[in-house]
């Protein structure tokens, strides 16, 4: 499988920040989405921020901007299936998703996501860890914390994926196990590699993590 294409999630409306673009928050000098961008760019062919409102906020970081093209903010699969109608329109096969408030997930994603698909006709994995003692930040199964904002998707279901949304079904472990998604598991060894900010103590722990 060739490189995927990379699509960076920043479609929500960061309610538990106060509102506004949680990728535009500073850490360590520089906004989180550059953060972040430094460490996908090298993992994928192309990059795109997936987000919502006026793109002319992004264009700092030179990257084409999708907004969701399902209305009402259902949630992170709007911004996959716009990354998916993006990477059709390119002629890539799959697509790796981020989210823009994770500055610390592997550096080796892309390449573990595309191990972890070998032998499905349609790739598509979910990063997950081992539950730890915090609370689980997604759903879990099997002792193990998915991270639906991380993924490996395959543009062949997209139109599934579009279909899904617009029968009012966002929830994005429902529509992965109906396509017999997979995990692929991270370690936590030096903490959590998907910590990623929510709230200002968050930005305050990543701070101190950086």
């Amino acid at each position: 499988m060739e490189k995927p294409l990379g699509v960076i999630l920043a479609g929500g409306q960061a309610r538990r920040m106060g509102g506004g673009d949680k990728g535009l928050l500073e850490l360590g000098g520089r906004p989180l989405m550059a953060r972040v961008i430094e460490r996908l760019e090298p993992q994928v062919r192309k990059l795109a921020i997936n987000a919502n409102g006026d793109p002319a906020r992004f264009a700092a970081f030179d990257l084409p901007v999708l907004p969701d093209s399902v209305a009402g903010f259902p949630g992170p699969l709007a911004g996959v299936l716009a990354g998916l109608d993006w990477a059709a329109g390119e002629g890539a096969d799959v697509i790796v998703t981020v989210a823009a408030d994770t500055p610390f997930f592997p550096a080796d994603l892309a390449d573990f996501l595309v191990r972890a698909a070998e032998g499905m006709d349609h790739p598509l994995v979910l990063a997950a860890t081992p539950r730890g003692n915090e609370a689980t930040k997604s759903m879990s199964r099997s002792g193990l914390v998915r991270h639906p904002t991380f993924g490996l998707w395959p543009v062949a279901l997209r139109e599934d994926l579009r279909e899904t949304l617009e029968a009012g079904v966002s929830k994005v472990v429902v529509w992965t196990e109906r396509h017999g998604g997979r995990e692929a598991v991270f370690g936590r060894r030096g903490g959590d590699p998907f910590f990623n900010v929510n709230t200002p103590e968050d930005l305050e722990t990543a701070r101190s993590m950086l």
